[in-house]
């Protein structure tokens, strides 16, 4: 099915096109086809990881150098768009990407020709361990504790909402290393849980929606993390990391956000020109007209907005503030559209048979994720 409804972007190339293609073929084969089963056993295969790190797609624009793809955020966007036209939401190639940048941009060399190309392979699945059971969207409110000993770090404490959670072999863990420097006091330690006893996974999490997606508890006894495993080398350091590296984040979450209003806009076009009620197919009555043509309206600015915010993204000018607009506007305007087209398809809208229907129990996590909507607020209220 073609999603591409509001044109092409800009940014678009015909070697981009190429990966398109090649990204489409594999989303078909080895994505699409499995997303009831990983929903009911609540996690993908761990061999995905090992088929997306082969077909290039895991750390699409890290340099080639440490093993990743060598491309530019383009052609991560584009692995996020088609997973998103696919209807996927169980692979978490997104927060695994995520970490990679964190290890590229604030990681020692050692720490990324260590991490990256294993990162790259599938090797090693990863995972950020930010929120906590009495802490989210606040991280200087976290409690899990590092004590530094001569033999590394012993982590206590507990972690909750973990995407990849399940499955991950590398964890960024957000500690403090220091209980009264307050955001200095923050840390991000890199680690390992493979042969770490102080390590476990809670369960898997009932989630309203993505439910294929692995989204755990994480608990930590003293659980060990090496030395020179402190991300970037330094104590102290955690909160301005993740400061940093948050636009890249919430221009990913935007990225999937507008994806998802295309392919709602493209089923819901498809449903009610074969739909027909009272003599005629849904889609000649005005109100159905009306609502679409709004919807795509909104989706053509949406794309529009996110092509820009993609571009500084490659450009490597992405900022703050565009980055939490993109991120709450798009989601906010994600769940919107998916409601309005649940309506237009009827009853048949609230069956979980039709991808819509599974479309809006996914998308609603979008507006709280990555920093809740009224976080992104705030900070675009804060550049007044």
């Amino acid at each position: 099915m073609d999603m591409n409804i509001c044109g092409t972007s800009p940014w678009m190339t015909p070697e981009l096109e190429g990966f398109r293609d090649a990204v489409r073929r594999f989303a078909a084969s080895e994505v699409a086809p499995h997303q009831q089963r990983w929903r009911e056993q609540q996690h993908v295969d761990r061999d995905l990881w090992h088929k997306g790190g082969a077909m290039g797609i895991l750390c699409a624009d890290i340099p080639e150098q440490y093993g990743g793809s060598g491309g530019s955020f383009a052609h991560q966007a584009i692995v996020f768009e088609e997973l998103g036209y696919c209807g996927d939401m169980a692979f978490g190639i997104h927060v695994h990407a995520i970490v990679a940048h964190y290890l590229l941009h604030q990681g020692t060399e050692a720490q990324k020709h260590k991490y990256l190309p294993k990162l790259a392979s599938g090797e090693m699945v990863a995972a950020i361990a930010m929120s906590e059971p009495g802490a989210g969207s606040d991280l200087k409110g976290i409690r899990t504790t590092a004590v530094k000993t001569p033999d590394g770090y012993e982590v206590s404490g507990s972690k909750t909402f973990i995407s990849n959670g399940y499955l991950a072999d590398l964890v960024v863990v957000v500690v403090k290393t220091s209980a009264d420097a307050g955001a200095k006091g923050i840390s991000l330690l890199l680690m390992e849980t493979k042969d770490n006893p102080g390590f476990r996974v809670g369960r898997i999490l009932e989630k309203v929606g993505q439910k294929g997606q692995d989204t755990c508890e994480l608990f930590f006894d003293n659980a060990h993390v090496a030395l020179d495993n402190v991300l970037g080398g330094a104590e102290g350091q955690g909160f301005a990391q993740l400061m940093t590296e948050l636009p890249y984040e919430r221009t990913i979450l935007g990225v999937a956000g507008v994806a998802a209003i295309e392919r709602a806009l493209r089923l819901t076009i498809d449903y009610t020109r074969e739909r027909r009620a009272f003599g005629q197919a849904l889609i000649d009555m005005q109100n159905t007209r009306f609502v679409l043509a709004e919807i795509k309206t909104e989706a053509t600015i949406a794309r529009i907005f996110i092509d820009r915010c993609i571009d500084e993204t490659i450009k490597g000018k992405m900022d703050t503030v565009t980055a939490s607009m993109a991120k709450y506007w798009i989601s906010d305007l994600q769940c919107k559209v998916i409601d309005q087209c649940v309506q237009l398809f009827g009853g048949y809208g609230y069956m979980l048979e039709y991808p819509i229907a599974q479309m809006y129990v996914d998308a609603r996590v979008q507006r709280i994720y990555g920093g809740a909507n009224e976080i992104m607020k705030e900070i675009i209220a804060r550049s007044l």
